[in-house]
C-alpha cells in the first residue's frame, strides 16, 4: 500500500508500508504512477505503523513533493486498493481546497519567503471555512498526526495547497482572471491591470520587487473585512437555577447566542429569524463536529439552548473548551466559577511561653481546617463533600471546580481529628510527616502562645538589643538572627542556622553567648564548638576581638587535657573549641561535661548520619544543641535529615522513613506536597538567608561568575587519548566495583592531564619546556593572574590535587616574584592562621593557593576580589563554600569568579549538564562525581570523548 503523510515545512510526504506488499508502479495512474516509479525515496519519515501490541512509530524511507506536484497528485483519482486511507484523506481535504477556489474564496496575499517578498493565493477563511476544517479534523486518521496536531496540519495543507490549485484553474488565460470575492471597483481596476507589479508577480510566480510589510497587511485587512460580517457563534454556560440543584445532577443550560462584530452576545430564539436561526443551526452543528458530546443532549423548545448534565459540563471546561476554540466558537463560563485546589490550614494553641525549656516535649493542642480558595469550610460543608461524587460543587454561592476524590480525602482526613486534640509538638510534627493526604497541600500554619514564639520566632517577637559586652555593632538581619537563636535556646529547641556562606554566623552566636551570661541570673554553662581545624584560629580571633570576656577553650594537640583537668578547664570556661576530628576521638571525655550547647560549625560534616563523627556528635549531651551550615543540602535531602537529627533527635523519623516520605517524592518525583509538609515542619528550626537578597544586605557588591575555557596542548591530547583507550579496554571485562574504580581512576586522571602533563606523569619534569607552557590550562591562567596582579588586586586558586599545588607555588612565586602561599590539609594549625593573617595584611601576597577541601570552608579571605577554580570538584555547592572565602562581610569590591575547564574534554560536558541543571535537580546528583560511574559504555564514551576542537593552535 502507498500511504501518504502531510509534514508542516516538507509538504506530502509518500512512503510504502514495510509490512505490505510492494505497489506496483505501473498500474499507477500518472501523475503518481511516474513520481512513484522515478522517485528515489531516500526521504527518512517518521510513522505510525501496525506492530504486535498495537500502532508503534518507525522510520521509512519516504519520497517529499513540492507543493504544485502534491497538488497534482491529489486531485487526481486515486485507484483503490493500491493507495492507503491516510493518502486518501489528504486528498479529500485537497478537493475540499478545490471547491473554495472554484467557488472564488480566494485572495492574493503577499509573504516573504527566502528573503524576497512573493504573492500567493490563499483561502479567504471565515466561520464557514472554520466548521469545515473542524469537520476535517475530527476525521483526520491517527496515522497523520504524527506530524503534528490536527489543527497546525490542517493550517499547514490548506496554506501550501490553495495557491497551486488555484494556479491549475487559470490555465493560459490569465488576463481574463475574474476579480475575487468581494474586490471593491478600485481593488478590480488594480487587479485587472497587466503592467501592474502586483498582478505580474502573482500571475507569473516571480518575486514581487515592491513588497513590503505594509503591503502585506493592507491585504491582510482586505482579507479580514470579507467575514466581518459573519455572526459569531457563542455558547454561555448559565449556572442552574435553584429549583434544579436539588437534584443528584442538577442540569445546566448551555445558551447558543449570536454576535456581530462589536456586539454583546444575542441567544437563539424559535421560532425567530429564519436566516440566523439558520446560521445558527450550521454553526452548531460545525461546533458538535468539534466537540461530540454536545449531541444527543436535552435541547430547549423555545430556543436552540442545551441542558448539560454535571459530568459533561466538567468535560466541556476541562477538553470541550479547546475544541471549540480550534473551530472558531467561544465558549462564556459563569462570573462567579471558580477552579481551585483544596489547602489544608493548622491551628496550633498553647499555653503562653515561660523561662521554662519546652522542647519537642511541650504539650500543644490544635486543629485542623480544610479549604477551597480563601474559604474555610464547616463540619456540614465537609460532610456534603464527602459524599459528593462531582468535581463541580456549590459552596455559599459559588461554584467550585475541585478533584473531589482529594476534597473528600482531606474532608476525611479533617473530620477524623477532633478540635483541640492534644499532643506534644514533636507529635504533631511526626503526624505532619506520617499522614499525608495526596494531592492536598498544607497551605497555613497559625500558633498561639509559645507555639507562636516556635513558628514565628525572630519575627514577630520582640528583638533582643545587642549585647553590651559584644564588641561590634550587629547588622539588622544579625540582629534578627540573635532574636531567633535566644528564642529557640530559651524554648530548648534545636536549631539550624544555615545563613548563606559570609553573613556572619560566628558573630550571631558569639552575640547570643554574652547576650546569655548578661540577662541570666542562673549561670550559664560552657558551649562546645565542634568546626574542622582550618577555622579553630578563626574562632579564636573572633572571639577575641568581638566578646573578650568569654573564657576560651581550645581543646586540641597532642597534650590536650583529659580527666579530672579537662573537667576543672571545661568549668572555668565560657567556650570550649575542638575539631570533628577530636570529637569522634574523645567523645567518652565529652560526654561527662555539663554544657549549656553543642554547636557545629560547617555541620555538613555529619551530613552521612553514620559517621564516627555523626555519632559522636548525638551523643554529647546538652541543654542546647546548634548547627550552623551554609549549604544545609550539598547533594540529597537525607543530609538535611542527617543535621536535623542532631539539632533535634528524631524530629524527622528514621531514615527509611524520611527516604520513603520525602526524599523519593521530592528529588525522583518533585512532588510539591511533600515539598510543603517538609517545609512545614523544617522550617521552624532552619533560618535561612542568602547574601543576594537586597532584604538581607544590600552593600554586599557583585559576584561575577564566568566558565572560561582552555584548549588542550598537542602532548595534554595525546596523554587524553592514551587514558580513554585504557580505560575503554578495562571496561570490556570488568563489572561491579571493578568497573566503577575503572571509571573513577580514569576520570582522576583525565582532570590531572587537563591541569598539566607534569601533575599527570609525576615524573618531576619541568612545567615548560623551551620557554612554551605545556599546558594550555596553565598558560590561560599565567594570562589572567598576570591581569588581576598588574590592576593591584588579589586572587585565590583553588585545587582539589595537593601535588598540583605544589607544582604551581613555586612556579607562580618565580613568575610573578611574590610570596605564594599553600593551604592545604598537611599544614598545621599555626601555620594556617599565620598564612590567613599574613594574606589579609594590606601588604600580603599577591595569590594564595588553596585545596579545596582544606581551604573551602571557614577562612575569611576578603582581601582576594578573584576566585581561579583550577580543576573541577562539580559539584556546586563546594566550590561556592569555596568562592565565599572572598565573597562575604568585609568584601568591598565586585568578586570575578572564574572556572577552568578545557574545550571539547569532559571538563567543558560535565560543566555544561551542571550549568543546565534545576535547583531541585541539583539536589538528586548523587555524592561527588561518583554518579558518572552509572553511566554505560556508550553514555561514558560521549561524555569522555576528545573532540576535535579541543587542541589549539
Amino acid at each position: 500500500m502507498l500511504h501518504g503523510l502531510w509534514t508542516p515545512g516538507s509538504g506530502l510526504v509518500l512512503w510504502h508500508d514495510p509490512a505490505g506488499a510492494d505497489v506496483d508502479a505501473e498500474k499507477l495512474p500518472d501523475p503518481l504512477g511516474s513520481i512513484v516509479r522515478t522517485g528515489r525515496f531516500r526521504h527518512k519519515a517518521e510513522v505510525l505503523v501496525s506492530g504486535p501490541y498495537g500502532p508503534e512509530k518507525t522510520q521509512v524511507k519516504a519520497h517529499a513533493l513540492a507543493p504544485e506536484a502534491a497538488a497534482r497528485v491529489l486531485l487526481q483519482e486515486l485507484p483503490r486498493g493500491a493507495v492507503a486511507g491516510d493518502l486518501r484523506y489528504l486528498a479529500h481535504a485537497a478537493r475540499g481546497v478545490d471547491r473554495w477556489v472554484r467557488a472564488g474564496r480566494i485572495v492574493p496575499e503577499v509573504r516573504r519567503d527566502d528573503g524576497e517578498w512573493w504573492v500567493r493565493w490563499r483561502l479567504v477563511g471565515g466561520q464557514r471555512q472554520r466548521a469545515w476544517l473542524a469537520e476535517l479534523a475530527v476525521a483526520m486518521p491517527a496515522a497523520l498526526k504524527v506530524a503534528g496536531s490536527p489543527s497546525g496540519l490542517l493550517d499547514s495543507l490548506i496554506t501550501e495547497l490553495a495557491d497551486p490549485v488555484t494556479r491549475s484553474h487559470l490555465g493560459p488565460g490569465l488576463a481574463t482572471l475574474p476579480p475575487p470575492i468581494g474586490t471593491g471597483p478600485q481593488e478590480a481596476g488594480a487587479l485587472g491591470s497587466r503592467s501592474h507589479p502586483l498582478l505580474t508577480a502573482l500571475l507569473e510566480a516571480e518575486p514581487l520587487e515592491i513588497g513590503s510589510h505594509r503591503l502585506s497587511a493592507v491585504l491582510e485587512d482586505w482579507r479580514t473585512s470579507l467575514t466581518v460580517d459573519e455572526p459569531e457563534l457563542v455558547l454561555r454556560l448559565k449556572e442552574p437555577g435553584s429549583d434544579e440543584i436539588e437534584g443528584d445532577s442538577p442540569l445546566w443550560r448551555l445558551q447558543v447566542c449570536l454576535r456581530t462584530e462589536g456586539e454583546a452576545p444575542e441567544p437563539v430564539t424559535l421560532p425567530g429569524d429564519p436566516h440566523m436561526v439558520r446560521i445558527a443551526g450550521e454553526k452548531l452543528a460545525a461546533a458538535r463536529l468539534a466537540y461530540p458530546r454536545l449531541r444527543d443532549l436535552p435541547a430547549d423548545a423555545r430556543s436552540m439552548d442545551l441542558f448539560l448534565p454535571t459530568e459533561v459540563v466538567l468535560d466541556l471546561v476541562a477538553h470541550g473548551a479547546q475544541a471549540l476554540q480550534s473551530a472558531g466558537v467561544r465558549l462564556l463560563l459563569p462570573r462567579a466559577w471558580r477552579s481551585t485546589a483544596p489547602t489544608l490550614k493548622l491551628h496550633v494553641q498553647s499555653p503562653a511561653a515561660t523561662e521554662t525549656a519546652v522542647g519537642l516535649k511541650g504539650l500543644v493542642s490544635f486543629r485542623w481546617e480544610l479549604a477551597l480558595g480563601d474559604t474555610v469550610l464547616s463540619p456540614a460543608e465537609m460532610a456534603r463533600l464527602i459524599q459528593s461524587k462531582s468535581d463541580l460543587v456549590q459552596i455559599r454561592g459559588e461554584w467550585v471546580q475541585a478533584d473531589h476524590r482529594m476534597l473528600a480525602a482531606a474532608a476525611n482526613y479533617v473530620a477524623g481529628r477532633p478540635d483541640n486534640s492534644e499532643t506534644s509538638i514533636g507529635g504533631l510534627f511526626g503526624e505532619l510527616a506520617a499522614n499525608p493526604v495526596a494531592g492536598v497541600a498544607l497551605d497555613e500554619i497559625t500558633a498561639t502562645g509559645w507555639a507562636a514564639e516556635l513558628f514565628d520566632a525572630g519575627r514577630d517577637i520582640e528583638p533582643v538589643p545587642d549585647p553590651v559586652g559584644l564588641k561590634a555593632q550587629l547588622r539588622p538581619y544579625q540582629q534578627r538572627g540573635l532574636t531567633w537563636l535566644a528564642t529557640m535556646s530559651r524554648l530548648g529547641c534545636g536549631a539550624i542556622l544555615a545563613d548563606d556562606m559570609g553573613l556572619g554566623k560566628t558573630i550571631q552566636v558569639l552575640a547570643l553567648m554574652v547576650h546569655e551570661r548578661e540577662t541570666r541570673t542562673a549561670p550559664v554553662g560552657p558551649t562546645l564548638l565542634v568546626c574542622p581545624m582550618s577555622v579553630v584560629g578563626n574562632w579564636q580571633r573572633e572571639a577575641e576581638k568581638f566578646a573578650p570576656d568569654l573564657r576560651v577553650l581550645v581543646h586540641h594537640g597532642v597534650g590536650r587535657r583529659s580527666g579530672p583537668e579537662l573537667d576543672a578547664a571545661v568549668t572555668d570556661s565560657d567556650l570550649v573549641i575542638t575539631t570533628y576530628a577530636l570529637l569522634a576521638r574523645d567523645v567518652e571525655e565529652l560526654k561527662r561535661q555539663d554544657w549549656q550547647r553543642v554547636a557545629l560549625d560547617e555541620a555538613q560534616h555529619i551530613k552521612n548520619a553514620g559517621t564516627r563523627q555523626a555519632r559522636a556528635a548525638r551523643l554529647v549531651p546538652a541543654r542546647h544543641r546548634l548547627a550552623l551550615t551554609g549549604t544545609p543540602v550539598e547533594n540529597r535531602l537525607e543530609e538535611l535529615r542527617s543535621i536535623l537529627d542532631f539539632a533535634n533527635p528524631k524530629l524527622l523519623g528514621k531514615a527509611s522513613e524520611f527516604h520513603a516520605r520525602f526524599a523519593v517524592p521530592i528529588e525522583r518525583e518533585q512532588d510539591e506536597n511533600a515539598v510543603t509538609r517538609l517545609r512545614a515542619i523544617t522550617s521552624p528550626f532552619v533560618l535561612r538567608r542568602v547574601k543576594t537578597d537586597p532584604a538581607v544586605i544590600s552593600d554586599l557588591p557583585e559576584k561575577i561568575e564566568m566558565t572560561v575555557r582552555a584548549n588542550l596542548t598537542v602532548e595534554q591530547a595525546a596523554l587524553y587519548q592514551a587514558v580513554l583507550d585504557d580505560m575503554t579496554a578495562k571496561l570490556k571485562d570488568s563489572k561491579g566495583m571493578a568497573r566503577k574504580g575503572a571509571v573513577l581512576a580514569a576520570l582522576t586522571r583525565l582532570k590531572q592531564v587537563c591541569n598539566h602533563p607534569a601533575h599527570y606523569l609525576n615524573d618531576g619534569s619541568a612545567l615548560l619546556r623551551r620557554g612554551h607552557h605545556r599546558s594550555g590550562k596553565l598558560g590561560l591562567v599565567e594570562d589572567i593572574l598576570e591581569s588581576v596582579i598588574a590592576d593591584g588586586e588579589r586572587a585565590l586558586l583553588f585545587t582539589q590535587f595537593a601535588e598540583f599545588g605544589n607544582l604551581l607555588a613555586p612556579f607562580l612565586a618565580e613568575r610573578f616574584g611574590a610570596e605564594v602561599p599553600f593551604l592545604h590539609g598537611g599544614v598545621s594549625k599555626q601555620r594556617r592562621d599565620d598564612m590567613v593573617t599574613r594574606f589579609q595584611e594590606e601588604d600580603g601576597p599577591p595569590l594564595m593557593l588553596l585545596s579545596l577541601k582544606a581551604g573551602g570552608t571557614g577562612l575569611n579571605l576578603t582581601a582576594a576580589n578573584h576566585v581561579v577554580h583550577l580543576d573541577r570538584w562539580w559539584n556546586p555547592a563546594v566550590e561556592n563554600q569555596a568562592t565565599d572565602r572572598a565573597f562575604r562581610i568585609g568584601q568591598r569590591r565586585d568578586v570575578q569568579v572564574r572556572k577552568l575547564v578545557c574545550v571539547d574534554t569532559i571538563e567543558e560536558r560535565v560543566d555544561d549538564m551542571l550549568r543546565g541543571k534545576s535547583q531541585l535537580a541539583d539536589l538528586t546528583v548523587t555524592s561527588g562525581e561518583s554518579w558518572i560511574t552509572e553511566l554505560n559504555n556508550d553514555e561514558l564514551r560521549d561524555l569522555f570523548a576528545l573532540g576535535s576542537e579541543a587542541v589549539g593552535e
